[in-house]
């Protein structure tokens, strides 16, 4: 009798010890929130790895997203909203807009300004580009979210993901996930959006349009460059100084040529390792109790609206500048999709766009001029938003 009384308490003893293991397992905590981006993550994945979608970015993203949607029990600290853990120490980074201005460097640091430097009305192209930021500002504001939150949605318009993370960081950071899996998705869908808006605003005779070659430009105007370019900006706008500064400085550390190794391990290792630290807490931050919201769907429609005026803008206002060029002078209006940031993909889509109306007409130099300049003045553009907003 002693024994099975024994036998019943052991097997009871076990019984409670699997219930509160189960109790502590993904399986029991599941919603199907979770699922749902869960699902998203794998969606990521699968088109990084099979359609080469900005691989770079949507791998750590989609692995990130998976993560941070593993269901768990309440008060494991393991979660990336769980003060002390391990995601949360890392997210620390894209809180306090840490990481942004390393990706800055990097970028910098492997970019060649000689077509800008060459033809400079082409920043004018880059510039007309953040329109889609201001109008999706706008919209933004029209739909409801508050003035700082509109400003972090109408930055995604400018292709730039370090950007949208470093001033969501500072003016909207409950958005942060949702602007920053926004703005990584439309860079990596630049080469299925663009051509579709290019063909839009552009006729066929313009597409054929051959620019003449860039003009040589000497080592001393490549250095004078960033050092010029960050004392005209900063001056401009301050609150840009983390992000304008680090690519100006990274450009240099490329160009001066006695800081070799500081450019290629910024431009290679640093930017490297910081974009894998990104795209996985960034992708983490995506929980399905934060992310899936009606706020976080508006998200997603008015960056695309913001990123397609925003290509629709540089390209019409290529044709705008043709109207005051000489023949030989003008402007191929393929090169305007490329006025947002994602660098190199959107000089990228010029170059092919162009090729496939003339197999001879190489446009990928020329679309680099306005695609870094996209870069400063996406930068330039959320200073001036953090100068009024923050």
């Amino acid at each position: 009798m002693l024994e099975l009384v024994a036998n019943s308490s052991f097997l009871s003893f076990i019984g409670e010890n699997l219930q509160q293991f189960y109790q502590f397992t993904g399986f029991a905590n599941i919603t199907w929130g979770h699922i749902i981006m869960i699902c998203i993550g794998l969606g990521f994945l699968f088109l990084a790895i099979k359609y080469k979608f900005e691989p770079m970015l949507l791998v750590p993203i989609g692995f990130g997203i998976i993560l941070g949607n593993i269901p768990f029990y309440p008060g494991m600290d393991v979660g990336i909203y769980e003060e002390g853990s391990v995601l949360n120490l890392l997210y620390f980074g894209v809180v306090k807009g840490l990481y942004p201005p390393l990706i800055f460097l990097g970028i910098g640091a492997l970019t060649d300004f000689s077509s800008l430097i060459s033809n400079p009305k082409l920043m004018l192209v880059g510039a007309a580009a953040q329109i889609g930021i201001f109008i999706a500002y706008s919209a933004a504001l029209a739909f409801g979210y508050t003035g700082a939150e509109a400003g972090a949605i109408g930055i995604i318009g400018g292709a730039d993901g370090p950007t949208a993370i470093f001033i969501t960081s500072k003016l909207a950071p409950d958005f942060l996930g949702a602007v920053a899996v926004s703005a990584y998705s439309y860079m990596a869908m630049v080469p299925i959006i663009q051509p579709i808006v290019m063909k839009l605003f552009t006729t066929k005779k313009e597409r054929l349009i051959k620019m003449k070659p860039a003009r040589p430009i000497s080592q001393t105007e490549k250095i004078l460059f960033p050092i010029v370019g960050v004392l005209l900006t900063t001056f401009i706008v301050p609150s840009a100084i983390p992000l304008l500064g680090m690519l100006f400085l990274g450009n240099l550390l490329k160009e001066c040529g006695v800081t070799k190794r500081l450019a290629i391990t910024a431009g290679g290792p640093l930017i490297d390792i910081v974009t894998i630290l990104i795209g996985i807490t960034v992708g983490a931050s995506t929980q399905a109790t934060t992310f899936l919201t009606p706020k976080s769907v508006g998200i997603f429609v008015l960056g695309a609206c913001s990123f397609f005026v925003a290509t629709m803008g540089g390209v019409l206002f290529v044709k705008f500048m043709n109207l005051f060029l000489s023949e030989e002078n003008k402007i191929n209006p393929l090169i305007g999709n490329a006025g947002v940031s994602a660098v190199p993909a959107a000089a990228r889509v010029s170059h092919d766009m162009g090729l496939k109306y003339d197999k001879s007409n190489y446009l990928l130099m020329h679309a680099m001029g306005p695609n870094v300049a996209g870069v400063i003045g996406s930068a330039v553009a959320a200073g001036i938003l953090l100068g009024f907003l923050a």
